[in-house]
């Protein structure tokens, strides 16, 4: 049974101080997301999360921002995949890419956290790597010639020039969403991908 996208996770940390870093990527998408879906956000305890729900030709599609900090982000997935009765393959976590420059976004399944402490604990939570990244490419402080720690590049948000690279691949993020909700999970791989480096 591999249905479309039913769950929607949007990473990034609580808290006003937090909202322009590039730490919070996951939940500048998954707002967009949620707008697209007509779908208004309210804090659910019960979920360790703010929730939206939509209803997409008749499916609910859940899109959630844990108020967990980053590194508790599967406390939240994992509650709500159990609660909607969900298999990780229908699960989309929506998460910021050190490893992708700004203005590049890759759609995968599976693979390993590099390192990514909201990946790292949602994997843990839901005992399978087989959900499926939207990796947003903030860049490296390395690659963007930045004399930063990492923690600290994280948690600031990104330079004028890269916020705007950022956005345009919010926006082609946003594009290939309904086929991912529909389970055209190739389509959207290769329209997202096409993009990249443009």
């Amino acid at each position: 049974m591999t249905t479309g996208i039913r769950l929607i996770v949007g990473l990034g940390n609580p808290g006003p101080e937090y909202d322009a870093t590039r730490h919070n990527a996951g939940f500048w998408l998954a707002d967009q997301v949620a707008r697209d879906l007509s779908a208004q956000f309210s804090i659910e305890k019960s979920f360790f999360s703010s929730v939206a729900k939509a209803r997409v030709q008749g499916d609910a599609v859940i899109i959630a921002k844990p108020m967990t900090f980053m590194n508790r982000s599967g406390q939240a997935t994992g509650a709500l995949m159990r609660f909607y009765k969900l298999v990780p393959e229908q699960v989309l976590v929506l998460h910021d890419e050190l490893d992708l420059l700004p203005g590049d976004a890759k759609l995968k399944q599976g693979g390993g956290h590099a390192g990514h402490n909201g990946l790292r604990d949602i994997q843990s939570q839901l005992g399978s790597a087989a959900f499926w990244r939207l990796r947003i490419g903030i860049g490296h402080p390395r690659t963007l010639g930045l004399n930063q720690q990492v923690v600290g590049f994280v948690l600031n948000p990104p330079r004028r020039e890269d916020t705007l690279k950022i956005e345009s691949a919010l926006d082609r993020c946003r594009a290939v969403v309904p086929a991912l909700i529909e389970g055209r999970f190739e389509q959207a791989i290769s329209q997202l991908h096409s993009g990249n480096g443009s």
